[in-house]
């Protein structure tokens, strides 16, 4: 099967609600309708509940309850309501794929966001593009295991959805990868073209044509993730830490605990929360 048949009917391209598509189209346009949003949300019980338990959550620090979706759509913004939104459309779509461990690939998922969004507020990169990046960037592994499962499994069988060379492993098999796949459903949901090109890259941001600092920050919160997730040893992580592309984003390899350990004295700065704490109450985004 080749990329394009993985996407090419409306059957195969998983359900977004219609509040889901309306967001998308606001990453295009100028001239966003916030009250519009707020109406579709509020018309969507379980979505805006879900909304309204996150907004509520330790990640956020919010003084007071959150009580509805207006109230969400000011102390968040629109920006972040949307990630939120999108994450858990996204999360629905899929809810019945089979052959993967979803909450492990949910939880890998959520922890890059969390990873590459607090990368990117010690950058210039817009933190929330970057977060919304990170939500997609393996959706592509999930279509694939949808839609040609029979061709997943023994690819499975011989290296694991989350290994760190899975997407050359398929590169190398099918001719294309789940970075591929994800380019191709956001562009089949009409995300912008930056947008996609960044998804496109994620999985090998320095053999890019153009170096994309988003997709550069989605692939290092990447390896902070799996390294949470597969359980890597220190020396695993020491061994496998993709210390180009920190470079190229001009990233001292001192900002996790392990990195810290093992950098120069004078390059031990103050270094990311434990996952648990960067991502408390957002766990229920793919609920």
């Amino acid at each position: 099967m080749d990329l394009k048949s993985l996407i090419d009917e409306p059957s195969k391209l998983p359900t977004i609600p219609k509040v889901g598509q309306q967001l998308i189209a606001s990453f295009s346009s100028e001239d966003v309708s916030v009250t519009d949003i707020a109406h579709q949300l509020a018309a969507d019980p379980a979505l805006s509940a879900k909304l309204l338990k996150l907004a509520n959550s330790a990640y956020f620090h919010v003084s007071r309850t959150i009580g509805t979706v207006d109230a969400a759509l000011q102390m968040l913004g629109l920006v972040m309501v949307r990630n939120l939104v999108l994450g858990s459309s996204v999360a629905g779509a899929f809810r019945n794929t089979t052959g993967i461990d979803l909450p492990q690939f949910w939880r890998y998922n959520l922890y890059t966001a969390c990873t590459a969004r607090w990368l990117a507020n010690r950058t210039a990169v817009n933190s929330d593009r970057v977060f919304a990046l990170a939500l997609l960037h393996a959706i592509g592994q999930l279509q694939m295991h949808a839609i040609m499962p029979q061709a997943m499994a023994p690819l499975d069988q011989q290296m694991g959805v989350l290994a760190p060379g899975r997407a050359q492993f398929e590169q190398q098999t099918l001719g294309f990868n789940y970075g591929d796949v994800s380019a191709e459903l956001a562009q089949a949901w009409n995300f912008p073209l930056p947008m996609t090109e960044a998804l496109r890259h994620i999985a090998r941001p320095l053999a890019a044509p153009e170096f994309l600092e988003a997709s550069a920050l989605v692939h290092l919160g990447a390896w902070r993730a799996r390294a949470e997730v597969l359980g890597w040893t220190d020396a695993e992580q020491l061994a496998s830490y993709p210390a180009e592309v920190g470079e190229r984003l001009y990233l001292q390899p001192n900002w996790t605990p392990v990195l810290a350990a093992h950098a120069h004295p004078d390059q031990r700065q103050p270094v990311m929360p434990p996952m648990a704490e960067l991502t408390e109450g957002l766990e229920a985004l793919f609920e």
